[in-house]
């Protein structure tokens, strides 16, 4: 008997491929979205702490409370609004894991997810293997991005079940702005429409932008899952550790599905990180130390033949070679891994149609000798 999975093949080994590669040939490695740095020794100590202090045991389902309290004080502090401990905040397996039981909890047969292309690579296979349907709205390179909010208007219908957004934007590093955050809110409006807001890279964001969450635009907040990640902002990609937030009679469905599928989250990592936050500088630092490795990697390879524009949020520069090249994305980024000893991320999987619009991904959550070292292989191409 032949055994399947209900995953589709949707191309995201290249995460792995482009990574392998990298070790094979000992290329520098700017694909996968991880630092070469060392997470806050304060925050291992503190974890530490906490496993020979007793917490080896379950944590609560829903997540320690002092941790979530932690976050709720964050959420009144930077956003003003408010989700109760208990009943509207789950810490999660990282990211991942709560938006895969989100999409888990509410898509059924045939319903329609909106998600905006280039997207994170667990959105797609997470709703189609729960029997859902993607609706793909392109952001193209020529607009910067943006959204085309007739376009989802238009895509709007009594099937559509939820609406992925994700900001700061991953793979693009692009932004959505108050006006895109309002637009939503009115074409969610009287609806039953699950929004389902990946935020984790919140506090990496540049040029004194301000990050806007779902949660700071009330109609909208009331059908909103807001995810947050602690692997991105402390550095520690291998912990898998992250919440989401919800009012609480969605949060009460997303905790059905939850119980059975994870139950509860290491406990001395949440306990360690708890304490690390009562300091908001650990994160409130973020932006300032991300956009210094941006814009000195932007000013490394200033003179190359790569057009970008600077990303205005996550730790990932997009690079334009369509004036250097034009193989296809993903032979292009193997070739450079290969021959220039350099490995990045094409664009092109990020989009359901493979659609190429020449560009490339790199990371800059790097050290800054890694960076140099990057930028002068770039310069050369």
């Amino acid at each position: 008997m032949q055994h399947t999975s209900k995953l589709p093949n949707v191309g995201t080994t290249i995460f792995t491929v482009m990574s392998t590669l990298a070790t094979e040939h000992n290329a520098i490695n700017l694909s996968q979205g991880f630092p070469d740095f060392d997470s806050d020794k304060k925050l291992i100590d503190l974890v530490s702490k906490a496993m020979n202090s007793g917490c080896n045991h379950y944590a609560p389902m829903r997540g320690l409370l002092e941790l979530k309290e932690i976050i709720a004080k964050k959420f009144d502090a930077l956003y003003g609004t408010s989700y109760h401990p208990e009943r509207e905040i789950t810490i999660t397996a990282g990211a991942t894991q709560a938006i895969a039981t989100i999409i888990t909890t509410f898509v059924n047969q045939n319903d329609e997810v909106i998600v905006f292309q280039p997207a994170y690579d667990s959105y797609q296979p997470m709703v189609e293997l729960n029997g859902g349907n993607i609706v793909p709205i392109h952001m193209r390179a020529s607009v910067d991005f943006k959204v085309d909010w007739n376009e989802v208007r238009e895509k709007l219908n009594d099937k559509t079940k939820m609406i992925i957004i994700n900001s700061p934007h991953n793979p693009t590093g692009s932004v959505f702005s108050k006006e895109d955050m309002l637009t939503l809110q009115e074409l969610t409006r009287n609806t039953d429409i699950i929004v389902l807001s990946d935020e984790v890279y919140e506090h990496m964001i540049y040029d004194g932008l301000q990050h806007q969450s779902a949660c700071l635009f009330p109609d909208l907040k009331l059908r909103t899952f807001v995810v947050a990640s602690f692997c991105k902002t402390f550095h520690n990609t291998g912990w898998r550790i992250g919440y989401c937030c919800a009012p609480r009679e969605l949060m009460k469905e997303f905790i059905k599905v939850h119980q059975f599928n994870v139950f509860c989250i290491h406990h001395p990592t949440q306990k360690g990180i708890a304490d690390y936050m009562k300091n908001p500088e650990h994160y409130l630092g973020l932006p300032g130390f991300y956009q210094q490795k941006r814009d000195l990697f932007l000013e490394l390879i200033k003179e190359s033949r790569f057009k970008f524009t600077p990303a205005k949020g996550t730790y990932f520069q997009l690079l334009d070679y369509s004036g250097i090249n034009q193989e296809y994305d993903v032979d292009l980024a193997k070739q450079w891994t290969i021959e220039k000893k350099i490995a990045s991320i094409p664009l092109s999987v990020f989009n359901a149609d493979g659609s190429d619009e020449k560009v490339l991904r790199f990371c800059f959550a790097k050290k800054e000798d890694t960076l140099k070292r990057a930028a002068d292989i770039l310069n050369t191409i």
